[in-house]
């Protein structure tokens, strides 16, 4: 894998050791700092966050991303005041996005998967094509990608993403650990890559049993990532990757185990 696609989180009380890193292996940065709700909502702790970083500018690597609102943002609710709220939360990630320079942010797919509804279904495909499409538009330099999330299957997603597949700023983020933790086990890994290859344009890798979200460092858990970089290279060699986890001890860990895993 070439080291300079990969994305790693900063922590801003060690950001000098996080630019050091990413300057060494040609990294970028996934911001995390500001999807929890009361950072959203203090102005101020936002601005602070963001100058903390903006101070850095000329140290910082280029091409960064953002892990966007996803606490209950559901764009797609039936309900006019959930989704106005939804909407919102997206749109205060894009313009942080635009304050910090960062030429993506990942949203989620957030659907109750069990919800086994044609109507469910096609509402919550055609909501999210109304609103992308409009914040495509309005935020025309920033990539916008989607993630699994609690997906069982990769369907509806790569429903979405056939719809929205003219528009250059939009694509899927694969979370390869929420698919081996939510995905159906009847599901291979596989087939959710062949479902979505033409859309993935960013990744989100870390480890875990298979049982919970655990976010541990590459090679700590279950997942064959042997088998991840063999579709990587062969699907979606130009997808960007997070390294999602946090703490630079883990971050050197996952490297250090890429680095042998693609040698």
């Amino acid at each position: 894998m070439d080291l300079t696609k990969i994305h790693i989180i900063p922590e801003m009380d060690e950001l000098d050791e996080y630019i050091e890193l990413a300057n060494k292996y040609g990294l970028h940065f996934e911001y995390n700092d500001f999807y929890m709700p009361w950072i959203l909502d203090n102005e101020d702790r936002k601005t602070e966050i963001i100058d903390t970083y903006l101070k850095k500018a000329g140290e910082l690597p280029s091409d960064n991303s953002l892990h966007g609102a996803f606490l209950d943002v559901t764009i797609f609710s039936m309900d006019e005041k959930i989704r106005t709220i939804s909407e919102f939360r997206i749109r205060q990630s894009m313009d942080i996005a635009s304050r910090i320079g960062a030429k993506s942010v990942i949203i989620h797919t957030n659907y109750v998967p069990t919800f086994l509804d044609d109507d469910y279904e096609n509402s919550w495909v055609d909501k999210n094509y109304k609103f992308l499409t409009k914040l495509l538009k309005d935020y025309p330099d920033i990539n916008i990608y989607m993630e699994n999330m609690f997906d069982i299957t990769p369907d509806m997603l790569a429903r979405l993403a056939e719809r929205l597949k003219d528009y250059s700023n939009f694509g899927v983020c694969l979370d390869y650990a929420h698919l081996n933790v939510f995905g159906s086990k009847d599901i291979s890994p596989k087939e959710w890559v062949n479902k979505l290859a033409p859309y993935i344009k960013h990744v989100h890798i870390n480890d875990n049993d298979k049982l919970k979200d655990r976010h541990w460092a590459l090679g700590k858990g279950s997942i064959d990532y042997g088998e991840f970089l063999d579709y990587y290279n062969k699907n979606f060699p130009e997808a960007t990757v997070l390294i999602e986890v946090k703490g630079i001890d883990k971050i050197r860990e996952s490297l250090n185990y890429l680095i042998e895993k693609s040698n």
